[in-house]
């Protein structure tokens, strides 16, 4: 049966109509054109592929340069600080207010 239904495929193969030489062209034109474009289309994948990866170092290096202005804006105000209050200081601000209250509450 199997050896029936093989003679049977490829009698059905052969009787088949050859391909013209127009046909052949033109599936080989279609071919080269797919080709084509699915060449072009992984170029252009490639390329946004390239300028995602482009655009994510442009934002860590922004966020880094930004980082790295905050850390030196942080030192710069640290130097910039006033020197801590001597205890002296300290006592003689506290007395200032002490005694400016004090003024109030009399008047």
């Amino acid at each position: 049966m199997a050896e029936k239904a093989k003679q049977a495929a490829l009698k059905k193969l052969k009787a088949r109509p050859k391909l013209t030489e127009a046909e052949l062209a033109e599936r080989k034109a279609a071919r080269v054109a797919r080709e084509e474009a699915e060449a072009a289309a992984r170029a252009e994948k490639q390329a946004a592929r390239e300028q995602a990866k482009a655009d994510r170092e442009a934002e860590k290096a922004a966020a880094e340069a930004e980082k790295a202005a905050a850390e030196a804006a942080k030192v710069e105000a640290e130097a910039n600080k006033p020197a801590a209050l001597t205890e002296e200081e300290k006592k003689a601000a506290r007395d200032a207010r002490y005694a400016a209250r004090k003024k109030r509450r009399r008047k």
